[in-house]
């Protein structure tokens, strides 16, 4: 098969593609043809060298959609259309950057659904997070909503999950690049607030955060929370993984909430959920470029680079 393999940590072209034998089936694993995944900032994370848990040569890759067409259980029909994310694919072992993958049986989530590769290769990871981080955040019609790193993937998807259920909720998004602010104002964000080093650069108060950047800034959204409101931090866009001498007493302002969500919790009846919710209030789903397994070096470079906005997707179709 072909695949896209990393041999030692660097840039982009460290990810080779190549010829590597098709994984063989064993017990309790299934073996899936891959029609499409997302790339995501934490693959660039490991491309990097930032996974230390990581040991190369790797097949990187945290998510993938595809068809099961050898499996050593019965609950999984070959042709059945699944998801997966997570679950150290991509890392204890190789990932989705290849046309097949071997993955365990208890991460395998099948689907039913209409959409088709493209579109549903958006889904896994990214909108996920996004449900995932919205659940969290309890909105309410009235709340004024910040997304903190609005640009990102995520970002965008919170912003379409969101405004399909509560359509006049007022969301504004931050970013670090003031040109971006027309394209997040056309994906639905109503107003959109620059940072500069760190620090939001209004004096305005949000209702619910949803902190992307991560613990680099997660002190200065709690400077801008209103009375009883909540922080979700969900991403790590920042490239810091934790807040040093972190006094909740003093930090969390205006009794305030922080809470957090991991997109590793993951499961069937969770997923369900998102895709229910998906249907019923008829959410968009936005993709900003797809690239094919051939261009996935060229697919980290736009995601790194000063235009990346929004959900990149490989499609092997």
């Amino acid at each position: 098969m072909k695949a896209v393999k990393i041999y030692q940590a660097g840039g982009a072209e460290q990810l080779i593609y190549q010829d590597v034998p098709t994984p063989d089936i064993k017990e309790s694993w299934s073996l899936v043809k891959i029609k499409g995944f997302g790339i995501n900032h934490s693959e660039i994370f490991t491309r990097e060298g930032k996974s230390p848990s990581v040991q190369f040569p790797r097949i990187l890759g945290i998510e993938c959609v595809g068809e099961v067409v050898q499996s050593s259980t019965p609950a999984l029909a070959v042709g059945q259309k699944v998801v997966s994310i997570m679950g150290e694919m991509g890392r204890a072992f190789d990932g989705s950057y290849a046309e097949y993958v071997l993955l365990p049986n208890e991460q395998i989530y099948p689907v039913h659904t209409d959409l088709d590769w493209t579109t549903l290769a958006a889904l896994p990871e990214t909108y996920y997070t996004a449900f995932g981080s919205l659940q969290q955040l309890r909105i309410e019609p009235q709340d004024r909503v910040l997304v903190r790193g609005a640009g990102s993937g995520v970002g965008i998807a919170f912003a379409q999950l969101l405004k399909a259920q509560f359509p006049h909720i007022e969301l504004h998004g931050s970013t670090r690049n003031p040109a971006k602010a027309a394209r997040l104002q056309a994906v639905g964000f109503d107003g959109v607030i620059t940072e500069v080093d760190g620090k939001l650069q209004t004096d305005q108060n949000y209702d619910k955060i949803l902190e992307l950047v991560g613990p680099v800034t997660l002190r200065d959204s709690f400077s801008h929370i209103n009375e009883h409101g909540i922080v979700c931090n969900t991403g790590q866009l920042g490239n810091v993984w934790g807040v040093n001498d972190f006094d909740p007493i003093v930090e969390l302002k205006n009794n305030s909430y922080l809470t957090a969500f991991y997109s590793g919790n993951v499961s069937q009846a969770k997923l369900d959920e998102m895709f229910d919710y998906i249907r019923q209030f008829n959410v968009k789903i936005l993709i900003e470029r797809v690239f094919t397994l051939e261009q996935v070096s060229e697919a980290h470079r736009f995601l790194q680079s000063a235009d990346g906005f929004g959900k990149v997707v490989v499609v092997n179709e």
